[in-house]
């Protein structure tokens, strides 16, 4: 089943406010988690999915042992036009590429990472089928899903927030997507059906997020992930009072200055 045109809706304006808020708020922390994790093994020829404006891809560029080859791909031209204008250390090659159908041939790669894009695929069965395929016998599959949206602070206030300037019909994007595949037995059973014969390695890391200003963590959710669009087809004038009400929530929960929430994520390795 295809997910809601709005699901995939990282357009240019989205993109921006995601590198320049959204990154540092919650992406960044597991981004080095995950570079870390997977630098720690011998890898030559490296495959990124979903690799949104880069954050992963720069940290994992910039652990790299002399010789690796880094493909940072995604379906999305916007995340990708932002992530090589932050450029990278390193060898790093970029592509669009949907990961249902991968354009390479197969066991072309020892690692394929993906970071909190597993969610968005329409068909997780045939898209870890393709990570699969294009994976050398013996190589690592290694990606992060969030965890339940109750686990993570700033989501869950939001998701409430916005919710309630709607109650007839809720923007529900974050519980849907980002915070809706963190199902141990969903993900081992996708990962079944697609050829994998090793169980799953899953470990769940919880990490601290950090914002400024109420503000600043409110206009990074609700104007820097598809959020946006749900909220304006409601209400085309409505998205600075969605902002506003975000940002109350997590004001009374955590006080007006720089504030702190909960993250946690689901790290899932597998091997090939």
């Amino acid at each position: 089943m295809q997910a809601p045109a709005n699901d995939l809706g990282f357009g240019d304006a989205v993109a921006a406010f995601y590198q320049r808020h959204l990154v540092p708020l919650i992406f960044a922390p597991y981004a080095a988690d995950l570079a870390t994790r997977l630098m720690a093994q011998p890898v030559q020829r490296v495959l990124e999915l979903a690799a949104g404006t880069g954050v992963l891809t720069r940290a994992l560029a910039a652990r790299s042992a002399p010789g690796m080859r880094l493909m940072a791909t995604d379906l999305n031209e916007s995340m990708l036009a932002v992530a090589q204008a932050q450029g990278a250390v390193g060898a790093v090659a970029w592509r669009q590429a949907d990961a249902m159908a991968l354009p390479f041939a197969a066991a072309s790669f020892d690692a394929v990472v993906c970071q909190f894009g597993v969610m968005f695929f329409p068909d997780k069965a045939a898209a870890f089928a393709e990570m699969r395929r294009v994976l050398r016998p013996g190589g690592t599959v290694l990606f992060n899903v969030w965890d339940r949206i109750e686990t993570n602070d700033f989501a869950h206030l939001v998701t409430g927030a916005v919710g309630a300037l709607f109650p007839d019909d809720p923007p529900r994007f974050l519980a849907r997507l980002p915070h809706g595949y963190f199902s141990r037995t969903a993900i081992a059973r996708d990962l079944a059906l697609a050829g994998f014969a090793a169980a799953p390695a899953f470990e769940t890391v919880t990490k601290v997020s950090r914002a400024d200003t109420p503000a600043t963590a409110a206009l990074a959710y609700c104007q820097g992930t598809p959020l946006r669009g749900e909220i304006e087809a409601r209400d085309p004038a409505g998205l600075e009072a969605a902002t506003t009400a975000a940002a109350d929530a997590i004001a009374a929960r955590f006080g007006a200055g720089p504030v702190e929430g909960r993250i946690q994520a689901v790290v899932v390795r597998v091997a090939g």
